[in-house]
């Protein structure tokens, strides 16, 4: 049987693919590694390691095994019938997303059964071509993904149909002149598709339900961009005429029932442009070397109850929508900008969590309570970063102010902001100290005018004063969760929507760590969470200030899990806790308010909740965060489009910030707008895409286009209905070489 001796007897390809045919059905349900495979089979020599190798690949591209990694396989037990998503492209190259796998499956347009973008389809997988990928046919359209359309009319003379962004859908959608509303050639509208597409009739029908308004209008874009998300760009009257209804008035009863802190010094830190105050800070020294810190956190379940009108929006909604030049808020404005927020020398009802902690930021005692409390000072962020540096805090060192002069700290409740300072960079420097992982990335922003229009583009970087109020936010954040779930071993803890973030995908962080190395720096090869996180805050540590660290950043993210909520607890990878939740937001984050109710139910002896239906809840509202952040990059991409429209021909220096098979991408060094250098137009030599090394390499001159370098460009193409913008590599010696 060949174990292992030399001159021992050899298996036959035929005899070991039997042999690993047998293993894989007798472990279906087992992901099995090489080094298992090889134990298992008594594989010793070399030669027989190969040809495993060699058969098990073969094996997976007959699609008996999936492969699970480079070095891992498990028998393929969904059979030749699969159900998915499916992804239409404008290239031809659609495909379907399997349920529970990662990897979509090509489907031809000839195969594609007219599916549209997004929609829910079962499939049957194709007997694969030698040298060909897996292909895919749909057999059923299970459920279209949406019925509306947002686009621009076209009106001709006898017929009118909608133009799509990017042209997705591969035929017009006609709709009926009767069926117009009023609208124009160039209007933006949302239309609703009357006739599916079939094989007796290619063409979609349609009637038009909104006229959104003229192309190129700033709000008519923004609302185009929410209304191609299915994200409201208006609020139902029925729910703002609720919101009228609540007075906000806080009567006798309330004050009974609340502890009272109106007399202790209370504020709130936030943009400068904020008008919805989710959270204020409380302080008060007890003893010497004691403090009470109080986290307040709009008490919106007060008035929003569950089931109610304005309820239902907030769930529909569960975010609110952060584009470029506005808030698409979650609650009514009578609820977000007023009665809830936690406005300077007024009023209001809270649901707190009130720590004592010593000088070392430890927590003596802990207690979470309902309270009313009335801000004695609205903050902005740059307010309170000019008193720290002012008394000394260097910005982004993680070391304190100086310990004050024989006069005092200088400024507006200088002591009180630089001791809350002091507790907040103690909790952080514990928490990455207990393995949080640290990523400072900066935000890109728009300066916009009356109109809309950009006329700045930057990044804006969090300074201390942001950090203090985002340290004290995450404490409460944690210790409600740990309130809920950390019981007894023997004792089964109550349904809570966390907040969770699974571990990095290690074939992820594989590749991070091969990309490093290109740049000099290392990044460790680890087994536990802790040491994993250690090993990415030292390479951030190191990549800081350099040209390279927004590019090693990005690839970092993206050995990431993404953050989601659930009521199965499997702790935050990214801040190395065990237990963490959103509690301190529920203006803007619905997730936050099913936490208050939760929290006040069980605070009065009430049971757990329905664990299946709270999973549901978690399941939608994590659904709709990440909708809101997809609208939110396309706004984003329309405002850097318009700000570069007047740009064309001018020259910049950039750095490559993505490599497709398509393109390159590049940053611009001045103003970080991106755009792409289409692979059409590098046409000095025909250039392959290397994956894994993230580089375009050309095929005669071996020139190499890597993530990271510095290049020239110069400005091409914009266009604001695709929100693309196109840059040519700029040769100085040859002026323009496209």
């Amino acid at each position: 049987m060949g174990k292992g001796k030399k001159g021992g007897k050899r298996l036959t390809k035929k005899q070991l693919t039997e042999k690993l045919l047998n293993l894989f059905q007798s472990h279906p349900d087992e992901v099995l590694s090489f080094k298992d495979i090889f134990h298992m089979l008594h594989l010793d020599t070399h030669p027989l390691k190969m040809l495993a190798i060699d058969v098990m690949e073969e094996m997976a591209w007959d699609d008996y095994l999936m492969k699970i990694a480079d070095n891992k396989y498990q028998l393929n037990t969904k059979g030749q019938l699969l159900e998915g998503t499916f992804i239409r492209k404008t290239n031809g190259k659609n495909a379907v997303k399997p349920d529970n796998d990662e990897t979509p499956i090509f489907v031809s347009e000839r195969n594609s059964m007219f599916a549209l973008n997004g929609d829910r389809v079962r499939v049957a997988l194709l007997a694969r071509r030698k040298n060909h990928i897996r292909e895919a046919q749909v057999l059923e359209i299970l459920e279209h993904s949406k019925n509306t359309i947002v686009g621009r009319l076209h009106v001709g003379k006898d017929l009118a149909y909608l133009v799509t962004p990017n042209n997705i859908y591969s035929h017009d959608i006609i709709i009926p002149k009767r069926k117009l509303k009023g609208g124009k050639t160039d209007d933006k509208a949302i239309v609703k598709i009357t006739q599916w597409p079939s094989a007796e009739h290619k063409d979609m029908l349609g009637e038009v339900v909104d006229i959104l308004g003229a192309t190129g209008d700033n709000d008519v874009e923004m609302n185009t961009i929410l209304a191609q998300y299915g994200l409201p760009y208006i609020y139902p009257k029925n729910v703002e005429e609720a919101a009228n209804q609540i007075t906000g008035e806080i009567t006798e009863k309330d004050l009974a029932e609340r502890e009272d802190f109106r007399d202790v010094f209370t504020c709130t830190i936030d943009p400068k442009d904020a008008k919805d105050f989710d959270d204020a800070l409380s302080f008060k020294e007890l003893d010497k070397g004691l403090y009470q810190v109080g986290v307040h956190i709009a008490d919106v379940s007060h008035y929003v109850k569950e089931g109610s009108v304005i309820d239902k929006e907030a769930y529909k909604r569960a975010t609110s929508v952060y584009l470029v030049d506005r808030t698409i808020p979650m609650l009514p404005e009578r609820l977000c900008n007023f009665i809830c927020s936690l406005r300077p020398d007024e009023e209001k009802l809270a649901y707190s969590v009130i720590f004592n902690l010593d000088d070392e930021a430890n927590i003596k005692a802990y207690r979470i309570v309902h309270t009313v409390i009335k801000s004695n000072r609205r903050y902005a962020y740059e307010e309170v970063q000019q008193i720290l540096e002012y008394n000394g805090v260097i910005d982004g060192t993680g070391e304190p102010a100086p310990k004050a002069p024989k006069d005092g700290y200088k400024g507006e409740n200088a002591t009180i902001l630089i001791m809350l300072d002091r507790l907040a960079k103690k909790l952080r420097a514990n928490r990455f100290k207990n393995g949080s992982v640290k990523f400072d990335r900066e935000e890109l922003h728009f300066d916009v005018d009356e109109k809309g229009k950009p006329t700045r583009c930057y990044f804006k970087r969090s300074h201390d004063a942001n950090k203090l109020i985002e340290e004290f936010m995450l404490l409460a954040n944690k210790t409600v969760a740990e309130s809920i779930g950390k019981v007894a071993r023997a004792k089964k803890a109550k349904v809570l929507p966390y907040r969770v973030h699974d571990n990095p995908d290690p074939t992820k962080l594989e590749t991070l760590r091969e990309f490093v190395v290109k740049f000099g720096y290392k990044l460790k090869s680890t087994s536990t969470k802790g040491a994993t996180a250690r090993s990415l805050n030292k390479l951030m540590e190191e990549v800081s200030k350099k040209p390279e660290s927004n590019m090693i950043q990005m690839v970092a993210l993206r050995a990431m899990m993404k953050a989601k909520y659930s009521v199965h607890n499997i702790g935050h990878f990214g801040l190395a806790f065990d237990y963490y939740t959103h509690f301190t937001s529920p203006i803007r984050r619905y997730p936050d308010t099913l936490v208050h109710r939760l929290l006040t139910r069980y605070a009065e002896g009430g049971r757990s909740v329905n664990e299946k239906r709270y999973e549901e809840l978690c399941e939608h509202c994590s659904e709709m965060e990440q909708v809101a952040q997809s609208a939110e990059r396309d706004s984003i991409k329309y405002k850097m489009v318009e700000f570069m429209g007047d740009k064309l021909g001018e020259v910049y220096d950039a750095h490559i910030s993505g490599i497709t098979s398509f393109g390159i991408y590049a940053e611009i060094d001045e103003n970080h707008c991106e755009g792409m250098v289409p692979m059409r137009d590098l046409q000095d030599d025909y250039y392959d895409f290397d994956e894994r090394n993230f580089c375009l390499i050309g095929r005669r001159r071996h020139h190499k286009y890597q993530l990271g370098d510095a290049i020239k460009i110069q400005v091409a193409r914009t266009d604001l209905e695709k929100k693309q913008l196109d840059f040519t590599i700029y040769d100085e010696n040859k002026k323009n070489k496209r």
